[in-house]
């Protein structure tokens, strides 16, 4: 195994301007905020009431867990084996919790020998019984029933494919119990979730499925879905979201409950920007050096419909600047052959831009870094740090 990119060993400058100046880069370039990425972890940290795990899948680069981890992040929510291997091998203190409802044959067995790992979600009698042979000492474990939360507010639901009901989750919550096991419960009510109501309602179906099944849970973990800002969409602030949790759970009338939540997206979003090149221009067409394959793969997504906010910089003199003027639509399009690898909806940007010039896109480092891939041969992967 390759040793991780570690960030003492980037490049750094004190704006993304001056990093521009310095590299005049030709492939797309991911630039990382330390203090951003500070910020969102002391945000969760300090408001929301219980443990918080940072959803790894939002982006698993070393660079983003290393920032984190600096920002005291301890407890991971890790969907694989290969997720709690990128963490351990990081930093083999942290806490992982394997909080994918489905896994597969053997990864249990290996989280929990290997790993150290405890908590595990299910969501059917069939890998509850699956992971009680894999790990076979039940009394270590902590077993969260996932429950479905369909509830609107979402730009990206998450329950259609994970998830039980009331009803079903009450008879799994007797089977964990019965086993031995620690019976928890847990949900999530999407990604990028602009209703923090959204919660408050997650957590009255999980105060019925307690009653319905008469078992005191041992832990409640709200999941993730916390949003961040885009381009024409201002997110609630968090301490909307981290009032309604707490409101909501006082209702469980179960003051001393373990509570977790699974923020991926509001940690690392704003983080990380992208500098791209425009190629070429053509008319109110732009082709640039990254696309649908590489950093933009959640613009695929119909109901996302949120962008990463675009500004343009141009290189006079080997001096950077900001683009001004008035702004239009254009098209843009990234480098690979594929006519589908083109964004969404048109981006304003000033119509002096030409070939050469450059967009920085801000708040991309969420679902960025880890869906990209190198269809075509194009593979984003430069770093730099902004101080």
């Amino acid at each position: 195994m390759n040793a991780p990119v570690r960030i003492e060993a980037l490049p750094r400058f004190a704006s993304a301007l001056k990093a521009i100046e310095s590299l005049k880069p030709g492939e797309p370039l991911y630039l990382v905020y330390p203090d951003k990425f500070a910020a969102a972890a002391n945000t969760f940290l300090t408001g929301f009431p219980g443990d918080v795990l940072y959803a790894v899948k939002a982006n698993p680069h070393p660079i983003a867990i290393q920032q984190l981890w600096a920002a005291g992040i301890r407890h991971f929510d890790t969907a694989s084996l290969g997720e709690i291997e990128i963490v351990k091998n990081l930093f083999p203190d942290a806490i992982c919790h394997f909080m994918a409802p489905v896994r597969l044959p053997g990864q249990a067995k290996l989280a929990f020998e290997k790993y150290g790992v405890t908590d595990f979600v299910v969501d059917s009698q069939t890998e509850l019984d699956k992971l009680l042979a894999e790990t076979g000492n039940p009394k270590k474990l902590r077993i969260f029933v996932r429950l479905v939360a369909q509830l609107g507010g979402a730009l990206l639901e998450m329950s259609s494919k994970y998830g039980c009901s009331p009803e079903e989750a009450a008879k799994l919550l007797h089977k964990v119990k019965a086993s031995g096991a620690a019976p928890c419960l847990t949900f999530h009510v999407g990604s990028q979730c602009l209703s923090p109501f959204s919660y408050a309602q997650a957590i009255e179906i999980a105060q019925r499925t307690i009653t319905l099944s008469g078992v005191e849970i041992a832990a409640l973990d709200i999941g993730g879905g916390f949003p961040t800002s885009y381009a024409g969409q201002e997110a609630p602030p968090y301490h909307w979201y981290f009032d309604m949790v707490k409101e909501a759970l006082n209702t469980l009338g179960r003051p001393n409950l373990a509570v977790m939540c699974e923020p991926g997206r509001a940690l690392c979003a704003q983080g990380i920007s992208l500098v791209t090149q425009v190629v070429m221009r053509r008319t109110d067409r732009l082709y640039i050096n990254d696309g649908i394959y590489g950093s933009f793969d959640e613009q695929r997504f119909v109901s996302f419909d949120e962008d990463y906010p675009p500004s343009a910089i141009t290189l006079e003199k080997n001096k950077a600047r900001l683009l001004t003027g008035e702004k239009r639509p254009f098209r843009v399009y990234g480098p690979t052959c594929d006519s589908a690898d083109k964004l969404p909806r048109p981006q304003m940007l000033p119509d002096n831009i030409a070939n050469g010039d450059f967009i920085l896109f801000d708040a991309m480092g969420a679902y960025t870094v880890s869906s990209r891939s190198n269809f075509n041969g194009y593979y984003p992967d430069s770093w730099a740090v902004i101080e």
